[in-house]
């Protein structure tokens, strides 16, 4: 088989996969014609889409795909096999089905770390009453106004747009619009559209923070999901890396997207980012306290575990959603409603082994992204992330 034949098989492959739960293509940019095709098609058997991944891999070593290309298809049609024995009701052990789909062994947190953390949020939160009160009151006067979200979101979208443009080059023609919707497991999303165009969903089920509000733009237009997708559009598929019109849940792509988005804010502002957020939200006449912010940003960062620890605790222990609601609240200081509003995102069959992106995607690339001692040389790794086709095993011995 050429090249290009299983490059067209592997993306039939993919698309096939929405016919059995929608949302499972999370984009896709490629020739309209082979959607048409998957659409038009009788429903697949998972079964036989689990077979024809194992039989693509078989043959990726007779193609002349270079080594790059060739693992990066790999990987994903690993975890479309998965895929496929899942939905045809094999049962696959929770951590193992989480390796096939992201490369990654995921393992429990230390609940230490998490007595520390708890200990550093303390400090900058100071006063009476226990630390989840504090925190749930804290939160409370951090909340962006209803009807002041949208100039926010405007305000840190054309900041953040002006420091990417200047860092890293975009097209004149790219564009993201913002939209709030309701009823979601998540707090953001981005819909790549293709042309360099996105929509940005923000779920109004869930109160919008300010100190969130740059992490959340960030993550999901710049330097994060919309930012690496115009690159990809511009460079990869641009050379004829047709694969990389295709962004499939559930697979190592969406670990290495969620770990640049997530470091995304860090990498493009860098330390001092709630000072430099504090200025943009006294412009729109907003009291903001950004030192104070970022310090309690930097402490609650070690609780990323926390959520992994729940998927774990559901999936792999089977707790009962009490019992995951009440680890969340007790470890991830979440609110009650925050904590119900992470079962629906665990419990979603799309989604329950999602969260690993986020923990294990942040620790991969931040890790990897350590390697550069300087601010420039940070840049240059980050825009490597941004272009190439990486997989988490290339950063593992890199």
């Amino acid at each position: 088989m050429n090249a290009d034949s299983l490059v067209r098989e592997y993306l039939q492959l993919g698309l096939k996969f929405d016919r059995l739960e929608e949302g499972f293509v999370d984009a896709y940019t490629g020739d309209p014609e082979l959607r048409r095709q998957t659409e038009n098609a009788p429903a697949p058997d998972p079964a036989a889409l689990a077979r024809q991944a194992v039989a693509l891999r078989a043959e990726l070593a007779n193609t002349d795909l270079t080594a790059q290309r060739a693992e990066f298809i790999d990987v994903h049609l690993r975890a479309l096999e998965c895929s496929g024995r899942k939905f045809a009701g094999e049962d696959i052990g929770f951590v193992d089905e989480v390796f096939a789909y992201f490369d990654v062994r995921i393992e429990p947190g230390d609940q230490d770390h998490y007595v520390q953390a708890h200990r550093k949020m303390d400090e900058v939160l100071s006063g009476p009453g226990s630390l989840a009160e504090r925190l749930a009151a804290h939160r409370a006067g951090d909340v962006i106004p209803a009807d002041r979200l949208q100039e926010c979101v405007d305000a840190f979208s054309s900041a953040l747009r002006d420091l990417v443009r200047a860092e890293y080059s975009l097209p004149e023609t790219e564009q993201v619009r913002y939209e709030v919707v309701g009823d979601k497991p998540w707090s953001g999303f981005n819909y790549y559209l293709g042309d360099f165009k996105s929509t940005v969903a923000i779920n109004s089920d869930l109160e919008q923070h300010m100190a969130n509000l740059p992490h959340l733009i960030a993550h999901e237009a710049y330097p994060g999901h919309h930012t690496e997708h115009c690159r990809k559009e511009m460079g990869l598929v641009g050379s004829g890396q047709q694969e990389q019109t295709l962004f499939l849940v559930n697979t190592p792509q969406c670990l290495m997207a969620e770990g640049l988005a997530d470091l995304a804010l860090e990498s493009i502002v860098g330390p001092g980012w709630g000072l430099w957020a504090q200025e943009i939200y006294a412009d729109l006449g907003l009291r903001f306290d950004g030192d104070k912010a970022e310090r309690l940003s930097t402490a609650s960062g070690q609780l990323l575990g926390v959520r992994q620890d729940a998927a774990l605790l559901l999936h792999d222990r089977h707790k009962s959603q009490d019992d995951v609601a009440a680890y969340l609240e007790k470890w991830g200081l979440a609110s009650p409603k925050r904590a119900r509003q992470s079962l629906k995102f665990l419990s979603s069959p799309l989604w329950r082994a999602y969260s690993s992106t986020y923990v294990e995607g942040y620790k991969l690339l931040g890790g990897w992204l350590a390697q550069g001692k300087t601010v420039s040389e940070r840049s240059a790794l980050f825009g490597r992330l941004l272009d190439e086709p990486l997989t988490p095993g290339q950063l593992r011995i890199s």
